[in-house]
């Protein structure tokens, strides 16, 4: 298991990226949260599977359909024993 603190930027807000996330994060076991940042950018605690949150993290480079994915930052941190992932208002 290990954690991310993700930061994606670009543009990200009002194109369905953060109920995207969820719906991937749940298909890949991932669990977490997602929140909206008021300069634009969406940021994401994660905790998984190595291997999950690698398939995760190659779909938050390509983002929702109707968005663009200029840029993630990625931190690891200490796991926080998330038991769902969710989005944060």
């Amino acid at each position: 298991m290990k954690h991310y603190n993700i930061t994606v930027l670009g543009r990200v807000q009002g194109v369905g990226f953060r109920y995207s996330a969820m719906e991937m994060a749940r298909a890949y076991a991932i669990r977490g949260f997602i929140r909206n940042e008021v300069d634009g950018s969406v940021y994401l605690e994660v905790e998984g599977e190595s291997e999950n949150l690698a398939l995760f993290l190659e779909w938050c480079r390509k983002g929702s359909e109707f968005g663009r994915v200029d840029r993630i930052i990625k931190n690891e941190s200490g796991l926080r024993g998330f038991s769902d992932f969710t989005i944060s208002h």
